[in-house]
Parts: C-alpha cells; structure tokens; sequence
C-alpha cells in the first residue's frame, strides 16, 4: 500500500481572546462549552471531559507539545489548522503564532480557511454578525502576501510537489473564486519565488461542484456533513427519549437526531468522482454543548465504527501521486462536538487506537 499522510483538523479556540470575552463572557474557550453540557436524554454521553491532555491552553508550547505527541504516536502525520481572517484581522491566533516560534516542535501542518462570518450562531449563517468577510481584490493580495511572508516560508508547512497546500472551507462566498486564486497564484509565484500553491476546497453542506472548474487543485470531503444528513424519527440502539419531553424544563426537546452508522456506510458506498477528492472521516458528532437542546445528536457512532470506517477508507484510496496521498480526519479536538480523536472519560485512547489499527 501507498504510503499516505493523515492529517487531523485541529481547532485553535482552546484560549481567551478579547473578542469571545465581549461576546461570550470573560475567559470564554472551548472548555466553557464543553464543561457545562448535560446529558439531555437516557444514555446521552455528556459531558465529554478530557482525561490525558487535561483542559490546555493552546497558547503554551507544552500543551501543543503535548498534543502533537499524542497525535503523532498514534499514526497522524500532521494537523491541519482552522485559519480565521477578516481584511487583516486574525482571530484565534495565537496558537499558530506560538507553533511558528516553536520551531523544536516537529510536527508538519497546514491552514483550512474558515472563511465565515462570525455569528453567534456555530455554522457561520448571518445571524448578529460580529465580524464579517469582506472579500476585495485587495484583500486577496494582502491576505495571500501575509500567508507567503509567515506561514508558508515554515520548513513544517505541508507540501506537495514543493506547493504549500492552503485550503478553502466555503467557495461559494466569494464573490468570485476563479479570480481569487489566479491572483493568489501569481504572487506565490511572482513575489514569493514559489513554485506555486496547491489549493483545495472542502465539500461543505454536500457542495460537490469539481474543483478544477474553480480553479482548485482537490477538493477534501467534509464528513461531519456526510454522517449527520440522516434523520431519524424514531432514535434507535433502546435509547429511552422521555417521550422527547424535557422534565427539568418541562419543555418539549428539539434535539435532531440523525443516523451516524447509515452516514458512514454511505459515505464508505459512494462512488469516487472523476476528480481529485481525499476522502475523510469523522469519529462522532453531537453538538449538543454548544446549542443545548436545539442541537444535533448522530446516534450510533462508536471507536469500532470509526474504525470500520477510517479502514475501508484508507484500503480504497488510491494516491493520485506519490505526495498527493492525504487522508483527513475531522477532528482532533472539536470537544463541544463530541468529535474528537483525544481522550476523554468514557472512551480513554479508544479513537486514538482505532486510529492506529486503521493506518496500519
């Protein structure tokens, strides 16, 4: 089997910063979500607390230290790094800053543009917009000449074919995305003396426009879409719902319940398209710690279908060159969406090992 390079997204929001003190409260983290979550029906695994890594802070070195370790231990070839820009302003910063300073830290990584409005609500709809994407012909240049001087000039930065691979979340924000990447390629090229970029799109919300006609390279699954689009009327697994009535709040709940095990074999079934797409895998879904009773639960996931799943993947990938052979898995640490390969109370290294077996 081709050697492959799995990569795990990681979300940065593991620190304070001034603007989730304003917004959410002061000291505001991903930890403050996740701590106050609450079992919302019979058997609902919550909360997810975390056993090995602790409740860390990403701005120190020890913790993204820590984490990288773990990852790497257990076959993660690197980390693929949610970027937030807004016209020049950066939010949740501070632990890529730190990385790029910890230059002893050997561990590969790349940028996902997450490149959303921020709301107050979690999936980027305009909803209070606290800060918005403005997107400009000036923005592109300065945004791509920021990434070029600081980011892609780093030895750990992944690559291929020398390229800095730099992925896009949604393309269909931009006012117009073929025009967008031309100009980034140009100063790659023309200012940077780079032999170019290797650009990606993630599929999101089921988008599965190809991505050469966008002017991308690939595009990489978003599989959290893929397992959480099957509703369930009914919950299965004997899973007792209180007749869907909340008794602590004697409210009705609105949680939205879907079928993980029919998304993964879905997801596994689907038939490859005629372009570039990596395929990835996610090990559970329940968001739950960050919209309460309106979120959404996908039932049945556990570290043996994660495992099925990330095992059929990996077999079925065929590599489209010999550094073209990224696998990714969606997420690291997306605690408050119980999607998470760390370890937490209940499942210990499990994820991690499945991980592992998978790889292997």
């Amino acid at each position: 089997m081709a050697k492959l390079r799995p990569l795990a997204f990681v979300l940065p929001q593991f620190h304070p910063i001034p603007e989730n003190d304003a917004w959410w409260g002061k000291g505001f983290t991903e930890w403050t979500n996740v701590t106050k979550a609450k079992p919302l029906f019979e058997g609902h695994y919550q909360p997810h607390l975390p056993t090995d890594l602790g409740f860390y802070d990403l701005r120190l070195p020890e913790a993204r230290k820590e984490q990288a370790d773990l990852a790497k231990a257990y076959g993660i070839h690197g980390f693929c790094y949610y970027h937030y820009w807004f016209n020049g302003k950066r939010l949740l910063d501070q632990p890529i800053d730190g990385l790029l300073k910890q230059q002893d830290l050997d561990m590969p990584f790349m940028l996902c543009w997450a490149n959303e409005n921020w709301t107050r609500r979690w999936d980027g709809k305009d909803h209070e917009i606290l800060i918005k994407q403005n997107y400009s012909d000036e923005d592109d240049v300065a945004h791509m000449r920021w990434l070029c001087k600081n980011i892609f000039s780093d030895k750990r930065y992944i690559r291929v074919a020398d390229k800095p691979v730099f992925m896009v979340y949604r393309h269909n924000l931009f006012p117009d995305i073929e025009k967008t990447l031309i100009t980034w390629r140009d100063i790659a090229s023309n200012e940077f003396g780079l032999k170019g970029l290797y650009l990606m799109v993630a599929e999101s919300f089921n988008d599965r426009t190809s991505p050469e006609s966008l002017g991308f390279d690939a595009s990489v699954e978003f599989s959290p879409h893929a397992v959480i689009k099957n509703r369930i009327k009914t919950p299965v697994n004997k899973i007792s719902l209180f007749n869907r009535f909340s008794k602590a709040n004697k409210e009705w709940v609105n949680i939205d319940f879907r079928d993980f095990k029919l998304g993964v074999e879905q997801a596994i079934n689907r038939i490859v398209p005629d372009y570039k797409l990596y395929r990835s895998v996610t090990p559970a879904w329940d968001n739950t710690p960050r919209k309460g009773e309106n979120g959404v639960v996908a039932l049945g996931s556990s570290p043996d279908l994660y495992e099925y799943w990330l095992k059929e993947t990996v077999t079925a990938f065929k590599p489209f060159s010999k550094e073209e052979n990224f696998i990714f898995i969606n997420a690291m640490n997306e605690w408050a969406e119980g999607n998470h390969l760390e370890p937490c109370v209940k499942f210990g290294k499990a994820y991690l090992q499945a991980t592992r077996s998978a790889l292997e």
